[in-house]
């Protein structure tokens, strides 16, 4: 573990880089049951995740050295447990005020919380609270960005990075680094405002065009109008507006 030199208050100042990994997150969820205590703010860095997590159990994949795979531990105690989705509000909205200083207005959150850019993926972020009472005690963030890789699993159809955008490749250090301090800035406005909403929703991917989604049994068609307090996709669609949870939608691409 060491100290860095990012221009954020707390997040990233301890930093832990390690060549290779199962996943960051588990990583850091060890540190956390074996250090008393790990400072909050603490990032686990991997050059190479070789079981990195998604949503719903689906995989991360990543090319070795050229992407960014973090994992944040934060500790928001100001947020009761049923507010979790205001952390993930906070997580997203910094990484997309970062990235769209770099790529524009065209970066968007696709819901919960992939990154995308026009119509492919860029990046996802996977969050595993802790709940103690009725306040979230322990927050362990994992973050993959797909940065300076080309070439992804045809499997992968919608994936793309930022090299292949922009045709440059970025320094991960310097990037990883604007990213923790747009994040540090949103938490704190949380903290002190929770006033994240509108904001989030404006920037959700597809908001307010007529998609397709399928819902286990049929597809249909839909628009994205809004998110629920508690984070669930609000839709209009043709018998009027309906709320769904993670795994009981998903927008066809």
């Amino acid at each position: 573990m060491q100290s860095n030199v990012f221009l954020t208050r707390f997040v990233g100042y301890n930093l832990v880089k390690l060549l290779k990994v199962d996943s960051t997150n588990n990583y850091l969820k060890i540190l956390l049951a074996n250090t008393t205590p790990l400072p909050r703010g603490t990032v686990i860095m991997a050059d190479e995740q070789f079981a990195g997590r998604g949503q719903v159990n689906q995989k991360w994949i990543s090319q070795a050295g050229k992407n960014l795979t973090f994992s944040i531990y934060l500790a928001p105690h100001f947020l009761d447990a049923a507010q979790q989705f205001k952390l993930n509000q906070a997580i997203t909205l910094g990484i997309t005020d970062c990235l769209i200083k770099i790529l524009g207005n065209n970066c968007k959150i696709k819901w919960p919380n992939d990154i995308y850019f026009n119509n492919d993926k860029i990046g996802g972020i996977l969050i595993e609270n802790t709940v103690r009472g009725q306040k979230i005690s322990e927050s362990v963030i994992g973050i993959g960005l797909n940065v300076n890789q080309t070439v992804f699993d045809e499997d992968l159809k919608n994936a793309n990075s930022l090299t292949n955008i922009l045709g440059v490749d970025f320094d991960l250090m310097t990037l990883l680094s604007e990213i923790l301090l747009a994040i540090e800035t949103r938490y704190f406005e949380l903290e002190i405002a929770n006033n994240l909403d509108s904001l989030f929703i404006s920037r959700l991917f597809r908001l307010n065009k007529l998609c397709q989604f399928n819902n286990g049994k049929q597809i249909f068609d839909a628009a994205i109008v809004g998110v629920s307090q508690t984070g669930l996709l609000i839709l209009e669609t043709d018998i009027g507006q309906q709320q769904y949870n993670l795994k009981e939608v998903e927008l066809v691409l």
